[in-house]
């Protein structure tokens, strides 16, 4: 019996038992659907995160205060950067075009009847251009804003619409820590970056902030929660950091470790990269189980139907059939099973990833190695699985398989 022969009787043969069939396949098309998923899901926050990183420019540097050592041991964040570093930074380095300092602190906002707690960063006339900010209203703090340490505000987008409604909020008064504040502008929406929504946040001078909310908390100057650097172009990435790191490193006195940390978008891309890659790693592994699964039902499903097919399979040995084919078409049985499993499975993962893509802010990450791997793996679990049975069945004495009937 040729290989052909062989296809079209495993196929009639899975047709007349289509419920039986289908239940064998349902573990496959589970698992098929799951590893493509999850690795669909791994790869979409992967390009979510690294949107959100590029978003903040490629040519930006974060300067925190503390080294890595004494981020990872204390839950307040050291005071060893100072807006005077900032202003340093600012007029020292030649690769740099802009130095936006920040200092965040949660603090109760109100306009009349309405409060709530929002995210408050004092910063300066620098952090448009640096963070690629726009304004939708007013204008954004000044310079002057800054030396003077005057109680004016900007507002992000949702915190706008939350307190003021349909009012403009240009002009009217708010209190921020039972001081009053004037709005001065209104920002364009951004959305959250790096765990903060500057959407629902209100930004003051920096110099205010340090004078009439937060406080003075550092002999030195005013700390600083961190420092965001643009550079001049990608090529003086390099540069601006190395700079940067000799005039902080003068400007501490420092000899041994650094009290500061410089991180670019490219080491955050990185770091990212190998954790979303883990996650997504582990997630495939997690969905695969059940690969392994469904493998497992396709043998005791072919295991039962030898047993119920010894008569045919006696029969068939009788009028000549050779244990090898016997073994193949009980082989291409299980194969069909697997392979048809993948290929439903794989239909249900790609809409699930495409659904969690529309519902989410996650990207739909299609795979195509991932949908190749998962077929693959399929079809290859129902061929083990699929030559015990295959065995047990081409091994029969037909003149036993005959009396047994």
């Amino acid at each position: 019996m040729n290989l052909l022969e062989s296809v079209k009787m495993s196929v009639t043969t899975l047709l007349a038992n289509k419920l039986r069939s289908s239940l064998t396949m349902l573990g496959i098309v589970i698992g098929n659907a799951s590893v493509i998923a999850m690795i669909g899901v791994g790869e979409g926050a992967q390009k979510f995160v690294a949107k959100e990183l590029e978003s903040l420019g490629p040519n930006v540097l974060f300067v925190l205060p503390g080294n890595r050592e004494t981020q990872r041991i204390t839950f307040d964040m050291p005071k060893t950067l100072i807006l005077e570093d900032a202003e340093a930074v600012a007029t020292q380095v030649p690769t740099v075009v802009g130095v936006a300092p920040e200092v965040n602190s949660r603090e109760v906002v109100t306009y009349r009847n309405r409060n709530t707690s929002i995210n408050i960063i004092g910063t300066n006339s620098n952090f448009l251009p640096v963070r690629d900010f726009q304004t939708a209203k007013g204008r954004f703090l000044s310079d002057i804003d800054t030396r003077r340490s005057n109680q004016v505000t900007v507002l992000g987008a949702d915190l706008a619409e939350r307190l003021f409604g349909n009012v403009d909020p240009v002009g009217e008064q708010m209190r921020i820590k039972n001081a009053t504040y004037q709005v001065i502008g209104v920002l364009e929406p951004k959305g959250s970056n790096l765990g903060t929504d500057y959407d629902d946040a209100a930004f003051v001078p920096v110099t205010t902030m340090a004078n009439r909310i937060v406080g003075r908390t550092s002999p030195y100057g005013i700390p600083l929660t961190y420092l965001v650097i643009s550079a001049k172009n990608t090529e003086s990435v390099d540069a601006a950091e190395f700079q940067i790191r000799n005039l902080l490193r003068l400007r501490h006195q420092l000899t041994g470790e650094d009290d500061f940390t410089i991180r670019s978008q490219k080491d955050a891309l990185e770091t990212v990269g190998r954790i979303t890659g883990a996650l997504t790693i582990m997630l495939g592994a997690i969905a695969s189980i059940s690969l392994f699964v469904g493998g497992i039902g396709i043998m005791n499903i072919m295991l039962v139907s030898v047993t119920e097919r010894t008569q045919e399979i006696g029969l068939r040995k009788a009028i000549g059939a050779t244990q090898q084919d016997i073994l193949l078409q009980f082989i291409i049985e299980a194969v069909i099973l697997s392979a048809v499993g993948g290929l439903l499975g794989t239909g249900l993962g790609v809409s699930g990833i495409l659904l969690v893509g529309a519902l989410s802010p996650l990207e739909a990450g299609i795979s195509p190695v991932a949908i190749a791997v998962a077929v693959g793996v399929s079809g290859g679990i129902g061929l083990f699985f699929g030559v015990v049975p295959a065995r047990r069945a081409a091994q029969l004495d037909p003149i036993v398989a005959l009396r047994s009937a």
